[in-house]
């Protein structure tokens, strides 16, 4: 009984979170490219990934290190970039080969999932923590130099059963600027939103100038 008087009670308290976290989804529709790097730590596996997406020119940059200790030792390394729906892969040399079969999400199928006010797999899941989560409210602190509020959300999942999440939304702009998940002791960050970004494109994918640019 106790633990239902303690979700009704934050229930009750909860109103506020959901305002906000509306502004939150709102906000993120207005949203042309960020960068999210990610951490995670399960014990047997550590994982580090980095995304960078610019929706105005199609690119998505991602890349990953996974490092598995148990039962056998196995690492994963992979350098991605995805132009316009081409996915390029760097090999060991520092060169890129393009991909037989893309696999990686383009910037356009992100941005518009972003621009409906849908969930994407990159950016933090605000639209199912608004239907799903019991939201309350936490401490202001600063991220990557910008001042947002922690809020705590608490969801059926996991792998107890419960998940608990933060979420840290920004005071002025009320975009996400770092998201933590318990159960898979994962930490992201989000940084550069619609700041131009810098990208080291495959040869193959860079567009030649065309031809009657100038003449006119």
């Amino acid at each position: 009984g106790l633990v239902l008087l303690v979700w009704a009670a934050s229930y009750i308290g909860s109103g506020n979170g959901e305002k906000e976290f509306q502004k939150t989804l709102d906000a993120m529709k207005q949203v042309h490219s960020f960068r999210v790097a990610f951490t995670s730590n399960m014990g047997i596996q550590t994982s580090e990934m980095l995304w960078e997406v610019d929706c105005n020119r199609d690119i998505v940059h991602h890349q990953m290190h996974v490092v598995q200790t148990a039962p056998t030792f196995q690492e994963i390394k992979q350098d991605e970039m995805v132009v316009s729906g081409r996915e390029y892969e760097r090999k060991g040399d520092g060169s890129w080969s393009q991909s037989r079969y893309a696999s990686g999400g383009t910037a356009k199928m992100y941005c518009g999932n972003l621009g409906q006010g849908a969930d994407n797999s990159v950016m933090p899941q605000i639209a199912t923590m608004i239907k799903r989560g019991v939201i309350q409210k936490g401490d202001k602190k600063t991220m990557n130099g910008v001042r947002c509020r922690e809020w705590l959300v608490t969801m059926k999942g996991g792998m107890t059963g419960l998940e608990h999440d933060t979420v840290c939304i920004g005071l002025d702009d009320h975009l996400p600027y770092e998201v933590t998940v318990d159960w898979a002791h994962s930490h992201s960050t989000f940084s550069d939103y619609n700041t131009p970004l810098q990208f080291d494109l495959p040869e193959a994918a860079v567009q030649p100038a065309s031809a009657t640019t100038g003449s006119n």
